[in-house]
């Protein structure tokens, strides 16, 4: 599994599903066109760009070009990381007749054509090593934020503080913070919150 410090943009939920079985990096699906109307996805997006840089990986085909380039302009002056995949006839497994282009997406191109589309583009991927302390689970519910009563108004809260989207699963907010804090800053800024 290769380690990438960069957030991974992609338009759907099976192109995050198909990626997090090569990468070990936050994965973010635009839900397609819903970008365009979900201000909150696209203040993460533009928020993670600012702090570890972003990754976009879309389909090749019109609609994948559309939503990078939304990306673009949300992320404008950001570390912005374009990752192409081939133009690859054929269709997904799960699909009953291919896309309106004829093309694979994310999820149907093989292990081997999305490692070497990350290398073509230049990104630094590691094979996983020894991390640093992450923040658990067991922190946020120490903290009050997961498992608890008023736990979701105690994370909507800090997510609000933190300028991050209220609708964060814990999970999700999980990675984030991750990404964003080691868990000494974390936990210094849940204690001043």
């Amino acid at each position: 599994m290769l380690k990438i410090k960069q957030a991974i943009i992609v338009e759907g939920k099976y192109d995050k599903i198909r990626l997090s079985n090569l990468v070990d990096a936050v994965i973010i699906p635009t839900n397609g066109f819903e970008l365009y109307k979900d201000k909150e996805k696209s203040a993460l997006i533009k928020m993670l760009a600012k702090k570890t840089g972003i990754i976009i990986l879309t389909d090749s085909d019109s609609a994948g070009f559309q939503i990078r380039s939304r990306l673009r302009s949300i992320t404008r002056g950001c570390e912005v990381i374009n990752v192409y995949i081939p133009d690859i006839a054929g269709k997904e497994r799960r699909k009953a007749k291919p896309s309106a282009e004829g093309k694979l997406g994310v999820e149907g191109v093989s292990d081997e054509i999305l490692l070497e589309a990350f290398r073509k583009a230049g990104v630094f991927a590691e094979e996983r090593t020894a991390k640093k302390e992450p923040i658990t689970k067991a922190d946020l519910m120490e903290l009050g934020l997961v498992g608890g009563e008023n736990s979701a108004v105690r994370r909507a809260e800090m997510q609000r503080r933190l300028g991050l989207p209220e609708r964060l699963s814990a999970n999700m907010l999980l990675e984030i913070l991750n990404v964003m804090y080691s868990r000494g800053e974390f936990l210094d800024i849940a204690d001043k919150l």
